[in-house]
This record gives C-alpha cells, sequence and structure tokens, in this order.
C-alpha cells in the first residue's frame, strides 16, 4: 500500500495544538504549497527591519523570526492593531526536503522560502526486465504489451 506522506504534517499537528491555525493575530501569517520539485512558504511580516529577519535550522525543525518594532515619534496612541515586538513560526521539516538548498527572499514585505524536494523522494518510473527485455510498469499498465498487469500477473 502506497502512503502519501505530507512533511509539513508535524508542523500543522503543532499549529492544532497551539491553536494558532489560521489566528489573523500571529503576527506572521504564513501559506504553504508545493511545486512540482520544491515547497514555497510565504510569510506576511511588513513594517519589519529586513536586518531583524532571522532563519535558522537546528535538526529537521525550521525557525522563522522578526521583529516589528514601534515608531520612535509615537505620541498618544488613539488606534494600535498592528501587532508589534518579536514574532517566530516553527516548521517541523520532513527528510525529504534538501534543507541544504533552502532559499530566502524578502520582497514587498514578504519573505517567501523555497524548500527544494531531495532528489531521491521525487517520483520516478522503474524499469522492470521481462524475460531479459527492459519494460517500463506505469499506472499499472505494461508499456510493452498495453495490457493491465493486475489482471495477468499470477
Amino acid at each position: 500500500m502506497l502512503l502519501n506522506y505530507d512533511p509539513f504534517d508535524a508542523f500543522r499537528s503543532l499549529d492544532r495544538v497551539t491553536g494558532r491555525r489560521g489566528q489573523a493575530g500571529s503576527g506572521m501569517p504564513m501559506d504553504l504549497y508545493r511545486a512540482e520539485d520544491h515547497f514555497v512558504a510565504s510569510f506576511d511580516v511588513p513594517g519589519v527591519d529586513p536586518g531583524s529577519i532571522d532563519v535558522s535550522i537546528d535538526g529537521n525543525t525550521l525557525t522563522v523570526s522578526a521583529e516589528r518594532t514601534a515608531a520612535a515619534e509615537a505620541g498618544d496612541w488613539v488606534i494600535a492593531e498592528r501587532p508589534r515586538g518579536r514574532f517566530s513560526r516553527r516548521l517541523s521539516l520532513g527528510p525529504e526536503l534538501d534543507r541544504d538548498k533552502l532559499h530566502a527572499a524578502y520582497v514587498d514585505g514578504v519573505l517567501s522560502l523555497t524548500i527544494p524536494i531531495v532528489e531521491r523522494a521525487k517520483p520516478r518510473q522503474i524499469s522492470v526486465e521481462h524475460a531479459g527485455t527492459p519494460h517500463i510498469i506505469e499506472g499499472g499498465q505494461d508499456s510493452g504489451t498495453g495490457q493491465d498487469q493486475s489482471a495477468t500477473d499470477g
């Protein structure tokens, strides 16, 4: 049986336990999606000093932190809804993610992390030899005969 493994499942579980999932007031909202050979995590961090952004990996934990400070010339606040202070998010990385090739970019208040998938974890076709002739099995079909192999295997 094949399982669809999600390398960020532990992260989602952590969010459920801490109650941070979907909270607008977290200070660092994140989107995460998978492209063909990599994941992209985008963090909204407008108004932070780019020098305060820290991205680190310790074992299988990726930590992103940043700091947003109040304006120095601030007088008597009338409304203060924008979160200030130090914010951080942690992601638990699975073994199929290439930690050594992680790329970070900060553009227009959005920090984007590109996390490649290691070669050994990418989908691939396996060549199967049958009576000395290689056949590629794909989706239950034998490329040499076009017959469904599940019906003829015994």
